[in-house]
């Protein structure tokens, strides 16, 4: 049991570590077509 918890440990050390290191990811993009818009009747609009 102590040999998973250790190797929990490790596993977040060098997850945290390889992520200080990395420069930001780039921005997922934006999705081209906009999400469907409803009334308050249920009807799409637009």
């Amino acid at each position: 049991m102590m040999k998973l918890k250790m190797t929990a440990v490790l596993m977040i050390t060098l997850t945290a570590l390889s992520a200080c290191g990395r420069p930001d990811p780039e921005p997922t993009p934006q999705p081209v077509m906009p999400e469907p818009v409803y009334d308050k009747y249920g009807n799409q609009v637009g």
